[in-house]
């Protein structure tokens, strides 16, 4: 079993706009853009991340914005919610500030015993607010205040048609089962950081998700360092799973295999961290791109879509 786990690094979605899509992360949920780079593969297409002051891991949210991208279809397969920590009390604020930028569809449950908000992102992404004792510092705004701000991820939702594979993998991973409450298996992962949770939904008669605007494209598990993720490789690699070589994301280090039910998992480190090319003061304010990609800065400063905020 592995221990290097620490719990959630990143989670990385797909958007139809890049410029609906800043508007809603950094204005409407009061997160701070922490770095505008570029799909590393397709370096046309933004890679966006938004999260606390300084990108800690379990706090950041990524997106690919794909224009035209055709609408992804909800199923098994995929992380189907991603959910943020709140502090308790704040799900009266975020109702009405979320009805407010039109998010729409505010559905208060509990799951747990805890409190949660579930709403709508711009392209249809499943999203919830969990109310949390969570002592972590958020980034605030003057529209989003401290004692309401999101303090970073809470869990991931991942939907299935058959939960025992992946609480194999899981339990392979470090984490440990919490409790089962209906179709829902909660993991835990112990003594790492506060984005610990994994939710398995059993759904075992719905279709398979199809992917698209709104679907998450991939989950991360944040390790400290790159001694870890090699570990973590090795390890992973014995056990029968397919994990690529180790990728330079610039700002973490990557690696990828494919689950037992299709959803596609990185392990990133937490290591060098989003300050590698920007002051803390400065980031997510310029355009950043990697070192194989610099020369075609003039071009793709033409065909990028301008970002409120950002000097390309």
């Amino acid at each position: 079993m592995l221990h290097q786990i620490n719990g959630l690094h990143h989670v990385t979605s797909l958007a139809s706009s890049a410029s609906e899509n800043n508007k809603f992360f950094s204005e409407g949920l009061g997160l701070r853009r922490i770095k505008a780079t570029v799909n590393f593969d397709n370096p046309e297409i933004y890679h966006l991340y938004y999260g606390d002051e300084v990108g800690n891991a379990g706090s950041v949210l990524t997106y690919f914005p794909f224009p035209n991208i055709a609408q992804g279809r909800r199923g098994t397969g995929e992380v189907g919610t991603t959910a943020f920590s709140i502090p308790v009390g704040s799900i009266p604020f975020w109702r009405e500030r979320l009805n407010a930028i039109g998010a729409g569809h505010t559905t208060p449950s509990v799951r747990f015993e805890e409190q949660r908000l579930e709403f709508y992102g711009p392209d249809g992404e499943h999203f919830a607010l969990v109310e949390a004792a969570d002592d972590r510092k958020p980034w605030t705004t003057c529209d989003v205040p401290a004692d309401h701000a999101i303090r970073g991820f809470h869990s991931a939702d991942m939907r299935v048609n058959d939960v025992a594979p992946m609480v194999e993998l899981l339990t392979f991973m470090g984490y440990a089962v919490y409790a089962t409450e209906g179709s829902i298996t909660r993991l835990i992962v112990a003594n790492g950081n506060a984005a610990n949770k994994i939710d398995l939904i059993k759904l075992p008669n719905a279709e398979k998700s199809k992917e698209g605007a709104g679907s998450v494209h991939h989950i991360a598990f944040s390790v400290s360092t790159k001694a870890d993720q090699l570990a973590v490789q090795s390890v992973l690699t014995d056990a029968g799973y397919r994990v690529t070589d180790v990728r330079d994301r610039n700002y973490f280090h990557a690696i990828y295999f494919r689950t037992p039910a299709g959803i596609l998992f990185e392990v990133a480190t937490d290591e060098p961290g989003f300050t590698a090319d920007e002051d803390v003061a400065s980031l997510g304010t310029a355009l950043k791109l990697p070192e194989q990609h610099e020369k075609r800065r003039t071009r793709l400063q033409q065909i990028l879509e301008p970002l409120k905020n950002l000097q390309h």
